[in-house]
């Protein structure tokens, strides 16, 4: 037979065991009896999976609402990878101002929302489920255990409610999409009903909601709206998402048994367009259009649809068109009310690049939802309007992986401006502080319009500009001129400012463009191309008074050395970092370096450091280094973790906690 080498490629993986040390992902829970026994607390990926910003407001606003349920390619792609995966055209959703409530689905018994979708879900205010589904034989054996008993029914409840909790996010969507027994139902209302109770008793402001599928007398048949067959679970939950193979009159008459639980009510619509009403598609709104005119709330199923049919031109294009459609129809009713800092770096999660404070630390390619920042309203753009305005992954950033991209043609005497951010964000008895960077050629200026409402419901405008505007200034109440300097990259310009508006909340932001004073000498217009960069917005008193780098305790553990070619190494450690004395910081994320320090050839013992070298992000307090190549000369590793504030500044690195790792001699 001669000898047979097996390929690399031909020999099966080793089964995922979530004991052991690896590249830390999220992944859902397929069994009854890994949910019954908590395996998962004792999982290594745990710490990794927890959600690190809280939601604003706890509470769902008393109109109708929009559902967002996430249903692609069976879950857990890109966005598996908590420290961030490497494909920079991953899925991403920027449209939050839409969105009340977003829901990751899988067709795994426990889908757990990756901690990715919550962070950035909850920093736009949106609340996120998971999904609990029992479908096809499985899902009946499960039932037949799960309802076996009220006790079970009640314990698995409070499996499913500590999980949420421990890992930070809203609640769940059950659908149970089994055929039952009639004598299995009043466990069955003893699993939802003791499931909401549980989440809003341990986390206030959960939601629990039940899928239009099996009837109150065991049959799966779906409703396709809120009747007597289905209702008894809507009493016992936050809500019902109906199936989408509904008909025109569905949401009257849902709404007509919900009574003033209307808004409880998500009609669902499928973007794929399977049997749902008007289509789907390019069509959605046909079907958010009947369901706004009924005033209940909407459940829009696998809006992935545009990413994973690659729809013309491309990905960014046509995520932009099919949203400002839903919007078209059914109205930006998301208010921003929120307490400030306000920082926006303008990411989107997926990009070419990461910079740090105008550097750029890194040319790989990337995505991350986690590092989404606060996200501006963009409306489709206007082949009418002078300027265009873009989210640019690839040009330079000032943070992160994106910018605001302003380029076309501006005439003079003119200016272009365009709304970016809109919300109630409330103002302290004390100056306002704003700071944004912008990188532009030649005459190209870029400045800030700030809309300030009264109690009595009058607007006062500021612009905030860097160059002299005779020409426009008429058109504010208020012109301030900027400090600007130069930050540690010399293409990008700060531009800083206060003002005190006591009395007032800020309601609106705009982008201004227009050209400087000096410039205004022909009459032709000309080039225009501006970048903003990042704007923080916060109170003068807000110092980032960071935790010293000796009030961190900073550990290695899971150490692990293999040996290479040419006495090389490759590393593998998780590194983890909390504070002595036991508290929180509000951090927004920790960026992590690396410093490996060589002895000088013929210098006896002084050693080299090299440049520091940026090994990712990490949204928790730990970081899991892998195959990490260590070169033959090095003798220890510096691993500096750099602490970034919720405002956007940063801690120096010679200021940041770090752990040393002497390089294990052969």
């Amino acid at each position: 037979m001669g000898n047979q080498t097996s390929s690399p490629s031909s020999s099966p993986p080793p089964p995922f065991d979530p004991k052991q040390p690896s590249i830390p992902i999220s992944y859902p829970i397929k069994t009854l009896q890994d949910l019954q026994s908590r395996t998962y607390f004792d999982s290594f990926h745990y710490p990794f999976n927890k959600s690190s910003v809280p939601i604003s407001s706890s509470l769902l606003p008393n109109r109708r609402r929009l559902l967002v349920c996430h249903d692609m390619a069976g879950g857990y792609i890109d966005d598996k990878w908590i420290q961030g995966g490497t494909n920079p055209d991953a899925y991403a959703i920027w449209h939050w101002h839409l969105i009340d409530v977003f829901v990751y689905f899988s067709h795994s018994l426990v889908t757990i929302p990756p901690p990715s979708w919550v962070n950035t879900a909850h920093r736009h205010g949106v609340k996120v489920l998971g999904t609990f589904i029992t479908e096809w034989d499985e899902g009946k054996a499960n039932c037949d255990i799960l309802l076996s008993t009220k006790e079970s029914a009640q314990m698995y409840a409070e499996r499913l409610a500590e999980l949420s909790v421990q890992l930070g996010f809203d609640g769940w969507l059950i659908n149970m999409e089994v055929e039952l027994d009639r004598g299995q139902i009043s466990n069955l209302k003893e699993f939802v009903d003791h499931l909401s109770l549980t989440m809003h008793s341990s986390m206030p402001g959960s939601l629990v909601i039940w899928y239009d599928s099996v009837t109150i007398d065991g049959k799966l048949n779906w409703q396709d709206q809120l009747n007597e067959y289905n209702k008894p679970f809507f009493d016992i939950c936050d809500g019902i998402f109906v199936n989408y193979t509904w008909k025109e009159d569905n949401p009257r008459l849902s709404a007509a048994v919900a009574g003033d639980r209307k808004f409880d009510v998500y009609m669902g619509i499928d973007v794929f367009g399977r049997n749902t009403y008007g289509g789907g598609q390019w069509n959605a709104n046909v079907a958010l259009d009947v369901i706004r005119k009924n005033d209940v709330s909407a459940a829009i199923f696998a809006p992935g649809w545009v990413y994973e049919t690659k729809q013309p031109p491309d990905f960014e294009t046509a995520q932009n068109s099919w949203w400002s459609l839903v919007e078209k129809s059914w109205g930006a009713l998301r208010n921003y009310r929120r307490p400030l800092p306000l920082y926006s770096n303008f990411d989107q999660g997926r990009g070419y690049h990461i910079s740090v404070d105008g550097d750029n630390v890194s040319d790989a390619t990337w995505c991350n939802i986690s590092c989404q920042g606060f996200q501006p309203l963009l409306e489709l753009a206007d082949p009418r309007n002078p300027i265009q305005v873009i989210i640019d992954l690839k040009e330079a950033s000032y943070s992160g992986g994106g910018n605001m991209t302003f380029k076309g043609s501006l005439e003079e005497q003119t200016h272009f401006e365009r709304k970016i951010f809109q919300g109630e964000f409330l103002l302290s008895e004390l100056p306002i502080h704003f700071i944004y960077s912008v990188k532009s050629n030649g005459n190209s200026s870029l400045g800030l319009k700030l809309v300030f409402t009264s109690n009595e419901d009058e607007n006062f405008s500021v612009l905030l500009t860097s160059q002299a505007v005779n020409h426009i200034s008429s058109k504010f109440n208020k012109v301030i001129t900027t400090r600007e300097h130069k930050g540690s990259s010399p293409a990008w310009v700060i531009n800083e400012s206060s003002i005190a508006m006591n009395g007032y909340t800020l309601t609106e932001i705009h982008a201004v463009c227009f050209r400087s004073d000096s410039s205004l000498s022909d009459q032709i217009p000309s080039d225009y191309y501006a970048l903003l960069g990042h704007l923080t917005i916060k109170s003068s008193d807000s110092k980032s008074d960071f935790p010293v780098s000796s009030s961190w305790l900073v550990d290695g553990k899971y150490i692990k050395w293999t040996s290479g070619s040419e006495g090389s190494k490759t590393l593998n450690i998780k590194i983890s970092w909390t504070l002595k004395d036991g508290r929180n910081y509000p951090s927004l994320k920790y960026n992590i370096y690396l410093v490996k320090l060589s002895k000088q050839a013929g210098a006896g013992t002084t050693l080299e450091p090299t440049k520091e070298e940026y090994l990712g992000v990490a949204q928790v307090n730990c970081f899991y280094v892998s195959d990490l190549e260590v070169p033959s000369d090095t003798t220890s590793l510096k691993f500096i973790i750099q602490v970034c504030s919720v405002d956007g500044t940063i801690q120096a690195l010679d200021e940041s906690p770090y752990y040393e790792l002497e390089v294990e001699e052969p």
